[in-house]
């Protein structure tokens, strides 16, 4: 593969999103077109993952050079699960979903090996940046983001900037506690918003409720109690209102400490569609002074299919000279 793939003056970077499944990897314009990609599986606990990245990216590059050989990059930006350290893009905490990648140096690493910038920073902090650019956060300088999946993530943004904190792992929000006599979590606290309002505390909760009244459990996934909700089964009632009152109460919480024009939640939970969505907006509502109510909606995330890696190439743009570039 040859050199000198760098310019810093391209319309053009590259787009890293790196899950405990998927690695995705992308040349993308600064209008947040997806000239090409690529998917590799993240093989996490059987190879090393800092390698892996490198992989899919010098594949990414194989890819551009048969195909437009005189484009070049900008730089690459990535968007990682797990927390980061921002300045020196480090992977500071992992969980066991990607075992061994706690501690990789990923900034380090591949400006070494691609000779070009780099930026690091969470994957909900670059979803987003999607979101300021072409979602529901387009136009609007301050608003958070839920990402309702395995886990719950968060992203803060305050007069158009992510908060980033002191190191980078502010937006926690999946360890807000709503309930303070709550179940144990992983993090050490009690009630996290993440036992509640997770795909996978949804599901082991219908679980648990199944096994109790000696019903048969099955494959009961998340998908599963959404279809089960809509029918109007009981116990996924009983499931999905305790969801819907827990991200209420983490909503409102929020809503009072930062005074946002919007909050946009994505993740796998957001495809119990509308009906959670109304729900949660009467929850919502029924916490929340109507002072702090009045400017703010609920809106589901940016559709496109690659909003990680597109928000990872954005921070090329963003944060350019230490400067807002958008």
């Amino acid at each position: 593969m040859k050199s000198g793939w760098y310019d810093a003056h391209s319309a053009y970077a590259i787009g890293v999103d790196i899950g405990g499944t998927k690695i995705n990897a992308g040349i993308v314009s600064r209008s947040g077109e997806v000239l090409y990609s690529i998917s590799f599986s993240t093989l996490a606990g059987q190879t090393d993952t800092g390698g892996r990245v490198l992989e899919a990216v010098q594949g990414l590059l194989k890819k551009l050079e048969l195909e437009q050989p005189n484009l070049r990059i900008r730089g690459i930006g990535v968007g990682s699960a797990g927390q980061i350290d921002w300045s020196s893009g480090q992977i500071r905490f992992a969980s066991d979903l990607i075992p061994g990648y706690q501690g990789t140096q990923l900034k380090k690493m591949m400006e070494e090996h691609f000779s070009m910038p780099v930026r690091v920073d969470n994957d909900v902090n670059v979803l987003a940046l999607t979101e300021k650019r072409f979602g529901a956060g387009k136009g609007i300088d301050h608003f958070i983001c839920l990402a309702l999946g395995t886990g719950v993530g968060g992203a803060i943004v305050v007069d158009g900037r992510l908060v980033h904190g002191a190191w980078g792992g502010a937006g926690e929000l999946g360890h807000m506690s709503v309930n303070f006599q709550g179940p144990l979590c992983i993090c050490g606290g009690r009630g996290c918003l993440e036992q509640y309002a997770s795909g996978t505390s949804i599901a082991r909760r219908m679980r648990e409720k199944l096994e109790a009244e000696g019903i048969p459990v099955e494959k009961v996934d998340t998908r599963e109690v959404f279809a089960r909700w809509h029918a109007g089964d009981r116990l996924a009632n009983a499931i999905m209102e305790e969801t819907i009152a827990a991200l209420g109460t983490g909503i409102a919480s929020l809503i009072h400490t930062f005074n946002p024009g919007l909050i946009v939640i994505g993740g796998g939970v957001a495809e119990a569609g509308e009906l959670l969505f109304d729900r949660l907006r009467q929850e919502v509502s029924n916490r929340t002074m109507a002072s702090m109510l009045e400017t703010v909606r609920i809106e589901p995330a940016y559709k496109g299919n690659w909003g990680g890696m597109i928000g990872a190439a954005l921070q090329i743009w963003e944060y350019a000279d230490g400067g807002e570039q958008l």
